[in-house]
């Protein structure tokens, strides 16, 4: 239930259907007339740019059209009790006593729901796709929030999401990790030294995954590791995949979907693809220049098949084949971005780490090929996470090889904080995470205020010994209401406009904000309570205004809903 949508359709319905009073024809555009909140300084409900965006099309002084218009509206719209001209043509509402109550009852009965859109598309939304190399690291953590975070306010706005993990267990990368376990086996069996060479993994986790597939598999050759490479491969990426998905499930992260590149490249899915896309004449065989830096002369010019990227709107063309005529990773890409053209999603969402910003444009142009332009791909890029103790850069242990466990942030920081905090700040910038902040019991703290505030409420119900979804009944002469619950009333109806825009723009961060921001409102009102008691809830064991009670129960509501999708708990006492 958007109140601005709804009454932004009701008067561009007035302001059509007594378009001569406006001198309007059919070809003028009145689509970006909106209603929106007002400035806080004026004491009104709702308000409209209407005057202005006619006005600028029919030429006219918009504070002329604000007369006719609001003359129009208090005889069409009986919801509001006051109409009003501000400043150069704006049009300011109040909502009558009598509305309000209808609105807060209808809120109460779409309980759960209320926020969603009812947006029906189906989505794919690829997220963390961490190298299956080793454990998730710190670097994993914001995207993988993100992702997920933004899956279920997908899913919470109506529509239907697939959260994808890309493995990409194919290449040299995958070998020289086989390797680095086959070596380390042979280390803790017949005390060989572990090679120091770059292209190994020295992380101490390879022990861990050697130790696990020494005691699972008895029989293993360590003889000759082309002899035990199959078995080798299969249990050291099981092993890596099961750390991976037990740190993601710590963090509250499950996918719908492993896909495997491996699986892809044996069934010949990639060469089936380029040879269509050479087909449509997207591909050719041709010579690349050399990539910028490179000396001409170092460059090693070879014929390969090229992807005509530059056809859609990358900046150059793409090689899809190597020097030795091996697949390039991106032709790979292509291959497995195919399958899901082929599901026929409504969107393709990729979130990427910011050392991938370089990468959208190429696979921005394989999706439209694939698709004849007619699938969506959206990149969202995670920007890096500085960790910080006591206002100071946190050193990070190097325990585990060249990076900071995930699992090692989850045992001093809990899930809440880290995911909350993990979307306060757009994902296009760096964020700041405070190890000491997170943990501390105030105002500074969001995720504290937020849950702190849901717990204040229930206090309230069991103060009053009342269930907090009981039904009450009010009447148009019960609707008296103060300052504060005017504020927590235009802030509550906000909240599918806030759902509406974070779904549609990718922008998961607007959740936790406005949440932060419904409960700074909240623990105003306590605070005044205390102060003044003439703004005590409670007086005599008893409520002491029943629509401050139906206010409450609604922002409980919006405080499950946001934190549902957030992935964060709300305790009911603190």
């Amino acid at each position: 239930m958007n109140l601005f949508e709804i009454y932004s359709k009701e008067i561009k319905n007035i302001v059509i259907k007594n378009k001569n009073i406006f001198n309007l024809d059919d070809k003028n555009s009145i689509s970006n007339i909106i209603v929106e909140n007002p400035p806080e300084k004026f004491d009104y409900d709702l308000s409209s740019n209407a005057p202005m965006i006619i006005g600028k099309v029919t030429r006219e002084n918009p504070r002329i059209v604000a007369n006719k218009l609001r003359d129009l509206l208090k005889k069409e719209i009986k919801d509001f009790s006051k109409v009003d001209i501000a400043g150069p043509g704006f049009l300011n509402f109040k909502i009558s006593k009598l509305t309000w109550n209808e609105i807060i009852e209808k809120l109460l009965k779409i309980n759960k729901k209320y926020g969603s859109n009812k947006v029906n598309k189906k989505y794919n939304v690829e997220f963390v796709s961490a190298n299956p190399t080793g454990p998730m690291h710190v670097g994993h953590c914001r995207g993988a929030v993100f992702g997920d975070v933004l899956s279920n306010l997908l899913i919470f706005n109506g529509g239907k999401v697939t959260k994808e993990f890309y493995v990409n267990d194919y290449g040299s990368q995958i070998y020289n990790f086989v390797k680095s376990v086959y070596l380390r086996m042979r280390e803790i069996k017949y005390k060989e030294v572990f090679p120091l060479d770059k292209n190994l993994y020295p992380g101490n986790y390879i022990i861990d995954i050697a130790n696990k597939i020494l005691k699972k598999t008895k029989k293993i050759n360590l003889d000759d590791i082309d002899k035990s490479f199959n078995i080798l491969r299969k249990e050291s990426l099981k092993q890596s995949l099961d750390s991976i998905k037990s740190d993601l499930k710590l963090l509250g992260v499950k996918h719908d979907h492993f896909f495997s590149e491996t699986k892809m490249v044996k069934k010949k899915s990639v060469d089936k693809i380029i040879k269509l896309l050479k087909k449509n004449s997207f591909v050719f065989e041709g010579y690349l220049n050399p990539p910028k830096g490179e000396d001409n002369l170092t460059w090693k010019k070879s014929k390969r098949l090229i992807f005509k990227s530059s056809s859609f709107g990358d900046d150059t063309d793409r090689a899809l084949q190597k020097n030795n005529g091996e697949w390039t990773y991106f032709a790979n890409d292509i291959g497995y971005h195919s399958t899901k053209v082929s599901k026929k999603y409504d969107e393709l969402i990729n979130i990427l780490g910011a050392d991938h910003i370089g990468y959208i444009k190429r696979i921005t142009a394989a999706v439209n090929a694939l698709s004849g332009n007619k699938t969506q791909l959206i990149c969202k890029v995670c920007q890096l996470v500085k960790f910080l103790k006591n206002g100071e850069p946190f050193k990070m242990s190097k325990r585990s090889g060249e990076f900071f466990p995930l699992s090692k942030l989850l045992s001093e920081v809990n899930k809440d904080s880290i995911r909350f905090m993990m979307l306060y700040r757009s994902n296009d910038v760096e964020l700041e995470f405070d190890f000491k902040k997170v943990l501390e019991k105030n105002k500074d703290n969001p995720v504290f205020y937020v849950q702190y505030c849901y717990a204040r409420i229930n206090s309230i119900f069991r103060t009053l010994k009342i269930n907090s979804s009981r039904k009450t009944s009010l009447n148009s002469v019960d609707f008296k209401i103060n300052n504060f619950e005017q504020k927590l009333l235009k802030k509550i109806i906000e909240w599918p406009k806030v759902v509406e825009i974070a779904s549609n723009k990718k922008e998961p961060h607007r959740i936790p904000f406005y949440l932060y921001e419904l409960s700074t409102l909240f623990h105003s009102y306590w605070s005044k309570g205390n102060e003044d008691p003439n703004y005590k809830f409670i007086k005599n064991g008893n409520i002491a205004n029943k629509v401050t009670l139906k206010i409450f129960q609604i922002i409980l509501i919006i405080l499950e809903n946001g934190m549902f999708i957030l992935g964060v708990s709300l305790p009911k006492k603190m």
